[in-house]
């Protein structure tokens, strides 16, 4: 009786795909709290705005989410500041906890939200919208690029026919600093339906109406992430491409939650929670 319950669902998921019912479901149930924090997303966009000297442009600007990781956050800086492609704006924003010092450069911009969003959509979406550029990366603070993630990126992006957006290969670090894995899968929309197989911190996009992120406030057990989320829906109508040289060391992070590539389809309806006030990184 149980696997004939289950059937219509088993169906449901060749079909379509569980991630994409999952995100289906997810957008009818949480969308009031999207509805509230688009409203603070725009206000805080004007407010840091206002305060900023001018607005962050440059070819490609980076968008660094963070939230309590002082020592982590400037690893994350120097890493994106230490790019071989000098003409870049790194563009940190806070998740309401206050930002600690960080290394002085005319490239680096830092803002500090209101309060607490617990929502790294948006969080993201303010450091997009109050930059100005042609191509947007993202790194979370306790993530590291190799020196020439941006460039490797840019030439791939800026070639004759080149894609709108492209994503590199991860390689996956344990807290101890011995690496777990490298990701590598080339992108095929199809296979995202059924499978999370890329990470935002990999991600360099050109700048469109269609780049930003969910703005469901998501818990650690709310699946899918919005990193599959935001590049599910750019694919519909721009090109990606996977360019398999790992240039991203990406921490398999206990304290806080991460994609499990490779893992089993759920069986059953997404769990949900209490959000978490802690970090807008998804690593």
């Amino acid at each position: 009786m149980r696997r004939i319950a289950r059937a219509p669902w088993e169906l449901l998921k060749r079909a379509f795909g569980w991630l994409v019912l999952f995100e289906a479901r997810n957008k009818l149930l949480l969308a009031p709290s999207a509805l509230r924090l688009r409203r603070f997303e725009n206000a805080e966009t004007g407010r840091l705005g206002s305060l900023l000297e001018r607005p962050p442009s440059a070819l490609v600007a980076t968008v660094i989410a963070t939230h309590r990781r002082p020592e982590a956050l400037r690893a994350a800086v120097r890493s994106a500041l230490g790019q071989t492609v000098a003409d870049q704006v790194v563009i940190v924003v806070d998740d309401g906890a206050g930002l600690p010092e960080l290394p002085p450069d005319p490239r680096l911009f830092a803002v500090s939200l209101a309060r607490n969003t617990a929502t790294a959509g948006v969080v993201r979406n303010v450091g997009i919208r109050l930059s100005r550029s042609r191509y947007v990366a993202f790194l979370d603070d306790d993530n590291l690029w190799e020196p020439d993630h941006l460039e490797q990126a840019l030439t791939v992006l800026e070639s004759p026919g080149g894609p709108d957006a492209v994503y590199t290969a991860l390689r996956r670090m344990l807290p101890d600093g011995t690496q777990r894995d490298v990701l590598s899968v080339p992108f095929d929309r199809r296979r995202s339906a059924h499978e999370a197989f890329l990470d935002t911190n990999a991600f360099v996009a050109r700048r469109t109406p269609a780049l930003y992120f969910s703005r469901l406030r998501r818990t650690p057990e709310v699946l899918p992430r919005e990193d599959w989320e935001l590049v599910r829906r750019y694919s519909r109508r721009h090109e990606v491409r996977h360019l398999p040289r790992p240039t991203v060391r990406y921490l398999v992070n206990p304290e806080s939650f991460y994609t499990a590539w490779g893992g089993p389809a759920p069986t059953g309806p997404a769990p949900t929670g209490p959000a978490p006030a802690g970090p807008a990184s998804t690593a």
